[in-house]
């Protein structure tokens, strides 16, 4: 049943209402919010892997890509009871968080005009111990050149740690770089690991890289944010939708597409995203998650 207000969409063992389908979400590419949840429905068999069991922070816009923002941590209590939630605990409360494990919660979520799904390093039940670590490649100018020289620089460091890593665009304007954990160390060990693994790569070519989190010291160099890797801090999720004209997605890819010269942050989109999933660009990547121990003494003999 559709009509001008409300259309069922069937999603996975249920069906789910999409309210104001018409709604333009991206006034410049005129997408819809019928069209984001077609995309995340299409999408989801190879998001849901990258997004179960994790908390999540989502990023709303009601009114479109030119109106304001909200990013949501508690989950309303008008969600679907089949919506999961974890309770997580913060300084001097709780926080409620959406966990995203089917079909049908994603396209709830594009409903809610959730554009962008950021979710946590670690999972339920193990919510101290991350079981990935993100270096976020963030350029100083849109300069993609500068993004896919650190990254391969930083693949080669990383490989002589023999950490197995993968690509992720951002959809805005660099590239995630992740490494598979075994969820054994806690979050302040992995972002201390992270920070000297930055910092042995910002030292090696200090005129390009930089791990100064304030903007005015970084200059023109591209920052090499490790901050993704507190506790309770996100990064965008793979296959997710950005607020940007074009509705461009981070999304995964191989590493020998890195130099491909279609190849930059917003390559892929709502429009293109699907083709490239399907293609299993982390398919021949998918390492065995590994301990920090070893990489640890590894990284130590190299400073």
């Amino acid at each position: 049943m559709s009509t001008s207000s409300t259309r069922a969409v069937r999603a996975g063992r249920r069906t789910v209402d999409i309210h104001r389908p018409d709604k333009v979400l991206f006034p410049e590419d005129g997408i819809t919010k019928a069209d984001l949840a077609a995309y995340y429905r299409a999408v989801a068999p190879h998001m849901l892997p990258h997004l179960r069991g994790r908390p999540l922070m989502l990023e709303r816009l009601p009114d479109g890509i030119g109106g304001p923002r909200f990013m949501q941590k508690d989950t309303p209590a008008g969600y679907p009871d089949w919506v999961h939630r974890v309770e997580v605990a913060k300084e001097g409360g709780t926080v409620t968080h959406t966990v995203c494990d089917d079909t049908a919660t994603l396209v709830h979520l594009a409903d809610q005009a959730c554009v962008t799904l950021h979710r946590w390093q670690s999972r339920t039940g193990h919510l101290e111990t991350p079981d990935r670590m993100v270096f976020d490649l963030d350029p100083a100018g849109d300069d993609f050149d500068a993004v896919r020289r650190a990254a391969h620089r930083l693949g080669e460091l990383l490989d002589a740690l023999r950490l197995p890593s993968t690509l992720m665009t951002t959809g805005s304007r660099g590239l995630h770089v992740i490494v598979p954990l075994d969820g054994q160390s806690d979050f302040d060990e992995v972002r201390a690991f992270a920070h000297d693994v930055a910092a042995t790569l910002a030292a090696a070519h200090p005129r390009e890289l930089t791990t100064a989190a304030r903007k005015q010291a970084r200059g023109d160099r591209l920052y090499l944010d490790v901050q993704r890797n507190g506790y309770a801090q996100t990064a965008v999720a793979p296959y997710s939708v950005r607020a940007r004209p074009g509705a461009p997605v981070a999304t995964p890819l191989c590493w020998d597409q890195l130099d491909d010269p279609a190849t930059h942050a917003r390559r892929w989109t709502v429009a293109t995203a699907l083709e490239q999933a399907r293609s299993g660009p982390w398919d021949g990547s998918t390492a065995r998650p590994r301990a920090l121990g070893p990489a640890r003494r590894r990284l130590d003999a190299l400073r």
